[in-house]
């Protein structure tokens, strides 16, 4: 099944807001309904695809036939851009004038570097295509004229698994589900459930170095993976024969968030673990954002660790957001809400858990039982499809995340809050700016930002103008500019002054190597050159 191409997801599951959230959004923000809905998708002009008749027929040689490459527009409005806000508007808008031109579909290794090849022979830039949950430009390449979508929906096998060193060797295009699925049939699971899961994919996990909202418990996807395979317009890159090793620098930490920009990764050997025979989720509340900060980092320095720990701000808790299928049902009361889950074997669990309560309570939480813990996880993957009922309503949502050491959290999370209630207020558009923390390490965490406003007369203009000072907050303030959405177009920039020159000259000397041509998501990540 396709996503919505207007939005996120399954049509079936989307919900209207409340009336409650509706009032106010209108009494608070000032939000105007819509006068119109999205443009029907067959009423959307789709200009020809523009390719040579040699590069069309070189690519339908390297797929294995014409059934494996598509021209329609329907296809070809499915794979425009990512699923960023922006993104959204204008494609409910109609705008597509970064369409492919054409969707390829391999079903190999081989086939990969084939089509890479011949991208590489008629100078058509390709872009890889996973699920098509990006949110910050990585599915839309620097404007070169034509260019191709490299979808990888039928790379979608578990072509190995070792139960004995617990490791599993998964193709790119299987999504979240699919390869839960089948590691649960061994036994096993990966642990990774981004908000993402129900329509990313292995290969994007990878490229763009993913993190799930279990990563207390399970690690970061990255943490996650012990062998890649990468094909390139020059050849093949294989990596991983050991857990570690001391044989040079990693190549896997080279790939692993290359978002497409030095090849396609066609396979993932990855470390598993055995499928929780308990999984247990509870609510705590704080009377603030600084102390609840404070005792996470208590439990992620200290221990014991639970499998999933994040905490809402004042502002988050009281919308309700904490636990988005509870929006609208009223207002939380003060202070911030904190989700403690844990999963592994009854012993495990309950001494984890009972651990954890005592340190939760010596630094001032307050137990709210397993109700709201039930809640989250029920609506762990819902945030997305209400951030379409907002934009339906006439709202605009977006997010934002960056990460820093514990000690630089508060300046972080108040630098990046002002950057964006005073710029976006500044354009007409006063915000709602929440924000949590959903990934604790021993040595820092990561901060979740979530903006609503109205839409005001330009709404993705307001956002740019607030989506750039909120990253110069970001570096200002000691904070990377991505925890785990990734680089993509709109972060470049900014990614450019994290790694300075030295660095990113180096890593356009790989791309030179592996894409002499220029081909791989070319501007995604890296300048041009």
């Amino acid at each position: 099944m396709d996503m919505l191409w207007s939005g996120w997801g399954d049509p079936a599951k989307a919900a209207p807001l409340p009336e409650s959230v509706i009032g106010l959004l209108r009494d608070l923000l000032g939000v105007k309904p819509r006068t119109a809905g999205p443009v029907a998708l067959e009423d959307i002009a789709v200009p020809e695809p523009g390719l040579e008749p040699a590069a069309l027929q070189a690519l339908v040689d390297a797929v294995g036939g014409a059934e494996h490459l598509r021209t329609d527009a329907q296809t070809r409005i499915r794979h425009t851009r990512g699923k960023s806000t922006p993104d959204l508007l204008r494609i409910r808008d109609g705008e597509v004038d970064d369409i492919p031109a054409a969707v390829v579909l391999p079903a190999t290794h081989d086939d990969v570097l084939a089509v890479l090849r011949a991208c590489a022979e008629h100078a058509l830039p390709v872009v890889p295509f996973g699920g098509g949950t990006s949110v910050v430009g990585g599915l839309a390449p620097a404007r070169r004229g034509a260019f191709v979508a490299l979808d990888l929906r039928r790379m979608d096998q578990l072509l190995a698994l070792d139960p004995v060193s617990r490791t599993a060797t998964l193709q790119p295009g299987l999504r979240g589900p699919q390869a839960e699925a089948l590691l649960a049939e061994q036994g096993f699971t990966l642990g990774h459930f981004p908000q993402s899961f129900e329509w990313a994919t292995i290969g994007g996990f990878a490229a763009a170095r993913s993190s799930g909202q279990a990563s207390a418990g399970y690690g970061r996807f990255d943490e996650m993976v012990l062998g890649l395979t990468l094909a390139t317009p020059e050849g093949t890159i294989d990596t991983g024969r050991a857990p570690r090793s001391a044989a040079g620098p990693d190549l896997r930490q080279l790939l692993l968030g290359s978002e497409g920009a030095f090849g396609v990764i066609t396979s993932v050997t990855v470390r598993i673990r055995p499928v929780p025979l308990r999984r247990m989720y509870e609510g705590w509340r704080f009377e603030s954002f600084e102390a609840g900060a404070a005792a996470l980092r208590r439990l992620a320095q200290d221990g014991p660790r639970p499998t999933v720990l994040r905490l809402s701000d004042e502002t988050e808790t009281l919308i309700g957001l904490a636990q988005p299928d509870a929006i609208g049902a009223g207002l939380e009361p003060a202070g911030c809400m904190a989700i403690a889950g844990y999963e592994g074997t009854d012993e495990d669990t309950s001494y984890r858990r009972e651990k954890a309560a005592a340190v939760l309570r010596e630094c001032g939480g307050t137990p709210l039982g397993d109700e709201p813990g039930g809640r989250w996880a029920h609506g762990r993957y819902s945030a997305p499809y209400l951030r379409d009922s907002l934009l339906d309503a006439g709202a605009f949502a977006e997010t934002l995340e960056t990460a820093t050491f514990w000690a630089r959290i508060p300046e972080l999370y108040a630098a990046v809050r002002d950057a964006l209630t005073s710029t976006l207020t500044g354009s007409g558009t006063p915000p709602l700016v929440m924000c949590h923390i959903s990934h604790v390490y021993e040595n820092g965490a990561s901060l979740y930002f979530t903006v609503v406003s109205a839409q005001g007369d330009d709404a993705v203009a307001h956002w740019e103008k607030a989506k750039h000072a909120a990253n110069e907050a970001i570096l200002a303030a000691g904070g990377t500019i991505s925890h785990h959405h990734g680089v993509g177009t709109d972060h470049r920039d900014w990614y450019v002054r994290e790694a300075g020159p030295l660095g990113i000259e180096a890593l356009r000397a790989v791309k030179r190597r592996l894409d002499p041509a220029g081909v791989l998501n070319p501007g995604v990540l890296l300048p041009l050159d």
